[in-house]
């Protein structure tokens, strides 16, 4: 189903092949983000009262972080899962990065 080893066509960047119902449930989450956002936003055209658009951006990080833990544990289980069974040690030192830029 996934494949490490393709690479975007006209740049370096890995891709990975998702199954549909993967990819449907990744862009429902993206899509009510989206939507809180636009509802912060009219939130701010409207003068809305500060405090309230700030508990509505800290609705949108908490479902940003909840999209990232998902997509983090699929990405261990399958890429670097995959790749330091093929021997790839590099995956490693690709996820203690990733993890220090989640942690900022």
């Amino acid at each position: 189903m996934e494949d490490t080893n393709n690479v975007c066509p006209g740049c370096s960047h890995k891709t990975k092949e998702r199954s549909e119902k993967e990819k449907r449930s990744m862009i429902n989450r993206l899509s009510r983000i989206e939507g809180q956002v636009r509802g912060i936003r009219k939130m701010v055209e409207n003068d809305a009262y500060c405090p309230d658009i700030l508990i509505q951006v800290s609705a949108v990080n908490a479902a940003l972080n909840s999209f990232n833990k998902v997509l983090l544990a699929e990405h261990i289980r399958t890429c670097v899962t995959e790749d330091i069974r093929e021997g790839k040690e590099e995956t490693i030192d690709e996820l203690v990065v990733v993890l220090q830029k989640l942690m900022k």
